[in-house]
């Protein structure tokens, strides 16, 4: 039986082997006694199915189907039966059978032992001894599980008691290059493992909330992996150091760490527009600025005026630099103190940023006040971010050099170290002196209030007049006033009379400019230029205006319309 199996394909004999084996030293009796006996057993050996890449010539089986796993337990107890050989001697009549396999390609090695070309199964099967009861032939079943069996335990083919009559030669099919050995010098390949290997670090933004108590150096040690001189460099790099030194509880930074868990970049930020951003090198910190950009909103704040006007700015729900901004533009035209009247109506329209729900770098569009004494419209010009009124005209209007029409002589220009003709002693000259005959007229120089008017024992009779871009002057030694205190005056207008009174060497005209409440120059210092709008200027300004008159009119626009009718009594006057 062996010398027929040597002679067969190692196909064949993967195939056979099994079924020779058993049937040679049990016989068929002892296979189906023990197929019988073991049936309702449960194995301790669990065999795991073969994978689909596995070629052993017969279908792998799924082990999660418990008749194919009991099958497999069974051709295991089979085959642990099969380890001891048992001499022939010791086999009973019973349990001799004729067995017919498949014909091979090589001739008998015995003289005697025929072979057939039937089917394995046909031939398999016992042939009873007279006087004994004829034993069951081997069904399909217990084929299988030998064939099975075969497969699964290909290993019998290098047993001990087979390789000393095995004279097969052992080789393979499949070349494999030193490329591919190297593939697995560290270790089985994982393709999980692998896969992840092979992936990029991709660092990840991470936030962090100041809780009480926390420190930006024991953070950054702890969290961003930085040493004590490292902090130092950051703070030392960052434009705004109190932005990490000084924060609250409730702020929050945002960062990044390289694959090291060491600092790659910090986010901070001052407000929901403003922050930085920092980006750690080799040997330093690179700070770059973030500026986000806002949805422009307007909003429209309507009331009336109830005590002071700032006040009641405020309490349409102007913020005190949108107060702050009208007061400015209105005082160019409105004396707050003399022209307003309880009840007086006002609307602001204002424009700016929102970011997350916060108001940034806000922005007076337009201005229209209605009032017992004034009525006042004013829209900005985004050209040059002044304001003027619907028909062009500006806010700031042209200013004259000389308070007076014709030519005179220049008797004492402006000197802050002069002597004093009379005492001898140095004493500033603050003004500019024209000598002229007395009763000279004196005309403003723009268009403006008089604030004063009144007669002082060295400056004789005098005026000063408020202009509506800011300016003050003043007006001394004068012989008659021809305005009142409170008087609106326009530029070229006839306010005095030029004459000696109180301490003077001379007729003459004592004339000063203030700016931001500081004397300068009249003869030198700048002085507004006429900026009223005129031809395709004026065209595009009143195209840019309609939309916000239109506002103006309606008195709703925007996200948000604060109003007020004077519900907060003030009982403060000033403004």
């Amino acid at each position: 039986m062996l010398r027929i199996l040597h002679s067969l394909p190692r196909t064949h004999k993967l195939l056979l082997l099994p079924v020779a084996t058993m049937v040679t030293v049990l016989g068929t009796q002892k296979i189906v006694t023990l197929v019988e006996d073991t049936r309702e057993q449960v194995a301790d050996t669990v065999f795991l199915p073969l994978s689909p890449e596995s070629r052993p010539g017969l279908p792998s089986l799924n082990a999660d189907r418990l008749p194919v796993a009991d099958a497999i337990a069974v051709a295991s107890q089979a085959l642990d039966a099969t380890r001891e050989t048992i001499p022939l001697s010791q086999l009973v009549p019973s349990e001799v059978v004729d067995l017919n396999v498949i014909a091979a390609n090589a001739e008998p090695s015995e003289p005697g032992l025929e072979t057939t070309r039937e089917p394995l199964t046909a031939g398999l099967a016992a042939t009873p001894q007279k006087g004994t009861e004829p034993s069951p032939a081997i069904d399909d079943s217990a084929l299988h599980i030998a064939l099975v069996l075969g497969t699964l335990t290909s290993g019998m083919l290098d047993a001990p008691a087979l390789a000393a009559g095995d004279s097969a030669p052992a080789t393979s099919y499949d070349d494999v290059s030193d490329e591919e050995l190297a593939l697995f010098d560290e270790g089985p390949i994982v393709l999980e493992e692998e896969i992840a290997a092979s992936e990029p670090f991709v660092p990840e933004w991470e936030s962090y909330t100041v809780e009480p108590g926390d420190t930006f150096a024991v953070l950054a040690q702890n969290r961003l992996g930085l040493g004590y001189s490292e902090v130092m460099r950051l703070l030392e790099a960052l434009p705004e150091p109190r932005l990490l030194t000084h924060w609250r509880v409730g702020n929050q930074f945002e960062y990044q760490l390289d694959e090291q868990g060491e600092l790659a970049l910090l986010r901070v930020m001052k407000n929901a527009r403003e922050g930085v951003i920092v980006e750690r090198s080799d040997t330093a910190f690179d700070v770059a600025k973030i500026e986000r950009a806002g949805d422009a909103a307007q909003r429209l704040f309507a009331g009336t005026v109830s005590g002071s006007f700032a006040r009641s700015a405020q309490a349409t729900g102007l913020s005190s630099t949108e107060v702050a901004q009208v007061s400015r533009l209105l005082e160019k035209k409105l004396d707050f103190r003399r022209d307003t009247r309880r009840g007086d109506a006002f609307q602001v329209l204002v424009e700016s940023d929102v970011i997350d729900g916060e108001s940034f770098d806000s922005r007076v569009l337009a201005i229209q006040y209605q009032g017992e004494r004034m009525n006042l419209t004013v829209v900005r010009n985004s050209v040059d971010n002044n304001f003027y009124t619907p028909d062009g005209a500006s806010l700031d209007p042209a200013f004259r050099r000389h308070p007076f029409d014709g030519s005179y002589r220049l008797s004492s220009s402006f000197n802050p170290n002069r002597k004093h003709p009379v005492t001898g002693r140095v004493s500033p000259h603050r003004g500019t002196d024209f000598a002229m005959p007395i009763g000279t007229p004196i005309v403003t120089p723009a268009n403006g209030r008089v604030e004063k008017v009144g007669n002082h024992p060295l400056a004789g009779r005098y005026l000063v007049i408020r202009h509506d871009n800011g300016y003050r002057t003043r007006y001394l030694h004068l012989s008659r006033q021809l305005v009142s205190r409170g008087d609106r005056v326009a530029m070229g207008e006839r306010i005095a009379l030029s004459g000696n009174t109180g301490r003077s060497t001379g007729p003459h005209l004592h004339y000063e400019v203030h700016v931001n409440n500081s004397a300068v120059d009249a003869m030198k210092v700048s002085l507004p230029e006429n900026t009223s709008l005129s031809g395709e200027a004026l065209l595009a300004f009143q195209r840019e205006a309609e939309p916000l008159l239109a506002a103006l009119e309606r008195g709703e626009t925007g996200p948000v319309v604060a109003s007020t009718a004077g519900e907060r009594e003030a009982v403060d006057d000033d403004s």
